[in-house]
This record gives structure tokens, sequence and C-alpha cells, in this order.
């Protein structure tokens, strides 16, 4: 007996990660759904969507750059996304191998997705997939000794009030930019963004290497450097920021969904910190490996019924 294939629903503009990743779909033998219109119709079948089946569809090059996909790093990196392979850990699965073929009774199909939090916000509920992401608060609650940095949640509201730099975001999309404002009167004003939106305000911390972890049953599973100096610069993990990685899951891995990407940095002093945490549903994969960078995009994107119970408490 033969499980259901697994499908991927990825938005109409795909960025350089969302193509490598797609490649890493095919080569497992998952469908590809790409949306065609803005509408989201209703199935995955209807005239808005374009779709593979399993290990067919355009190659897609897994070392295309150039796209940008804000990933809200404290450093000023623009997210330009590159893929390529990491050295940070082994390979998930070969390169081929097909997740199945036909489908099995009574068995539904599982369907993910990988995309940004507006498309994602509109598509998941109507195909039951539950996002997971990280508490909004979730930066903020963590221990001084992991991110080096007062780091406070407050509705915008509040922030308004600030008479000094500091940096400033949306906990888990892009509705506030990630941006180090000169003071609160920067900020968006409430024409643009309801005063009770919680944002993320932290001190500015200069990091000179950026490095994505994507963590999946609390082990660090990918990861790969995005960022040198505040500017784009791909590479492989070193052995200080995995172990930086594996004392982050020790000390807060119960308060993170069982998949997700946090984004850890070192500053010139030596002393690394907590940069942030991502969905990894919408995070690019950078130089982390693409097939063990999807493991963590589909348990993270997947059927709202094949949840466990500490991931419930996760879903956006």
């Amino acid at each position: 007996m033969t499980r259901p294939p697994r499908t991927l629903v990825l938005p109409p503009r795909l960025t350089a990660s969302a193509r490598t990743l797609r490649a890493a779909a095919l080569r497992r033998g998952l469908r590809i759904v790409e949306a065609t219109a803005s509408a989201v119709p209703e199935g995955l079948d209807g005239p808005g969507w374009a779709g593979w089946p399993e290990g067919a569809g355009p190659d897609a090059s897994s070392g295309a750059a150039g796209d940008a996909e804000a990933a809200g790093s404290s450093g000023a990196v623009g997210n330009a996304e590159a893929a390529g392979n990491s050295g940070a850990a082994g390979n998930a699965e070969a390169a081929g191998s097909a997740e199945a073929a036909g489908n099995t009774a009574g068995e539904a199909p599982s369907v993910h997705l990988h995309a940004g939090p507006s498309f994602a916000d509109v598509v998941a509920p109507a195909l039951g997939i539950a996002l997971l992401e990280a508490p909004a608060d979730w930066l903020a609650r963590l221990p001084r000794a992991l991110t080096r940095r007062e780091i406070l949640a407050l509705p915008i509201g509040e922030a308004y009030r600030l008479r000094r730099p500091a940096f400033v975001k949306s906990p888990n999309d892009k509705g506030v930019p990630a941006l180090v404002y000169a003071d609160g009167s920067r900020l968006p004003g409430p024409d643009a963004v309801d005063p009770e939106t919680v944002v993320l305000v932290s001190d500015v911390m200069t990091f000179t290497a950026e490095y994505r972890l994507h963590l999946l049953d609390g082990t660090v599973h990918a990861a790969g450097q995005y960022a040198e100096s505040g500017r784009l610069r791909l590479g492989p993990a070193g052995g200080d920021a995995l172990a930086f990685g594996r004392e982050v899951l020790a000390a807060a891995g119960e308060t993170l969904p069982s998949a997700i990407v946090v984004d850890v940095g070192r500053d010139d002093t030596g002393r690394w910190a907590v940069i942030e945490a991502n969905a990894a549903w919408a995070s690019g994969c950078y130089s982390a490996d693409p097939d063990r960078a999807l493991d963590t995009v589909l348990r993270a994107a997947g059927p709202a019924t094949g949840l466990s119970p500490h991931d419930r408490g996760f879903v956006r």
C-alpha cells in the first residue's frame, strides 16, 4: 500500500529560495502546485493553479540568487537569497527518492506550503494547513545571556514614545519594516498601523557574522551563513554557530514549535546572540542543505489534522 503523494503549494512569484526548495521537493517526489492568480480558487485543481506531478516540472537551479526576501534580520542585509549545499549536516534523503505514487484509499493527501505571510494567511486555512510560528514575544522573553541586548514586545502605540535609536520590527511578518529607527516618531504612523499592533523593540546590535539555523524536533537540522558585517555572504555554518544553536535549544527549545528557523549572530567581540525567530514556511534557505531545509518547511506548514499536542500551541 502506498501513501498519497504530498503536495507543496507555492505562490505566484518565486524567490530563488523557493525555486531551490521546489527543486528539492521534485527530487523527493512531491507534487508541486503554484498559484497563477491572485485569487485563491477552491481546491488545488482550479484554474488559478498550475501544478506538476511528482518528479516532473521545470528544472529549478539550486544555485540561483538575487531574489530579495526580507527576513527581518537585525543586520542591514537585504536578503538576496541564494541556495546551495551547506556542510552543516548530511543529506536528509538521497536526491531522486520518491515520496509516493498513487493514492491510498481512506488517506487524504498531505498538503504543505512555502510562501510569505500574506499569501499563506489566505491559502492555508482554505487548504487545512496549520502554520507554525514562534510566539510574538518569544525573543523578548529569552534570557539576556542569549540576546545580549534589551528586547521589549509592546504595542507600537507605546513605541511612538521612544526618544532613542532602536531596532524595531514585527514579530512574525513584515507589517512594520525591520529597521533601525532614529526614534519613535520615525515609525509607521497610526494611519498605516493599528496602534495596538505588537512590535519588537531592541537595542541596536551590530553583527559581524549571521547564520540561519533550521530547527527540527529539538535539533539543528540544517544551517548556513547568510551575512558578514551587514552584507550578504553565503557559506557553511561553523562549529561555534551550531554549538550556540544547541545552547539556545537547551535553554528555550520547549518554547518553540517543532519546526522553526532561528537566526543567530556573532558581534565584533566574539559574543553570540539570537537575532530573531522566523517561520520556516516563510524563510529562505540561503546556503543550508535544501533537502534538510525542506524537512523543516514540510513540518512547519502541513495538515492541521496531523499536529502534535505540543505544536497546537504555536499555530499562527
